[in-house]
């Protein structure tokens, strides 16, 4: 293994991280340097810091809608192994301010659980060579709200030259990870969440 390449390559990772100065960054740097350590550095790995992460609660009183800009992530095409994470403060959209409050402070509880992420290993193998739509499924530990769940999430992936194009749709149950819906806003949060990602990851340069 060539140190001086990991060392650059570690400093790399660590700007993935999400923007903020504070110590809640240390999950994200930990996430992706245990991804490179797994990683041989021949490998061709491909980046993202500005993937779109979209959630809906289609409850019977009220849908609310947000999304994200910041989904950061890495993947490695030959060996198809992944990392994804989000700052959970990131989303915007809601209803009202005050909904959003609600929702970083009472159900993700951003403060302590400041990201969500998504790590593991494409199922099936990738065709390198096609510039077609391919369908797969990855699976991989979610970890929302400090509670990681083995998830198969199924989605699309599309491969140029300098460039893999991901998109999934999935659901996630509130229960799975632990977040309480209070009696008297039962009916204005659903239960399951519906979530959209679309990522482009560019070619790491050496």
């Amino acid at each position: 293994m060539n140190l001086v390449h990991s060392r650059y390559l570690y400093k790399d990772y660590i700007y993935l991280r999400l923007n903020s100065r504070h110590v809640k960054t240390v999950p994200v740097i930990i996430l992706f340097a245990s991804f490179l350590l797994q990683t041989s550095f021949s490998q061709q790995l491909f980046i993202t810091r500005n993937g779109s992460a979209s959630f809906t609660s289609n409850a019977p009183l009220e849908v609310i809608k947000a999304e994200s800009n910041q989904l950061s992530g890495v993947i490695n095409p030959t060996d198809r192994t992944f990392a994804f994470t989000i700052d959970n403060k990131s989303f915007q959209g809601f209803n009202s301010s005050l909904q959003q409050e609600h929702f970083f402070e009472n159900y993700i509880e951003a403060q302590k659980y400041p990201v969500s992420t998504f790590k593991g290993k494409i199922i099936e193998e990738i065709d390198l060579n096609s510039r077609e739509e391919q369908m797969v499924r990855a699976k991989g530990m979610l970890d929302i709200h400090g509670i990681e769940q083995e998830r198969i999430i199924r989605g699309t992936i599309r491969l140029t030259e300098n460039n893999i194009k991901l998109h999934a749709e999935f659901t996630v149950l509130l229960e799975d990870h632990q977040i309480k819906i209070p009696r008297v806003v039962f009916q204005k949060i659903a239960e399951v969440i519906d979530v959209s990602i679309t990522v482009e990851l560019a070619k790491k340069i050496d």
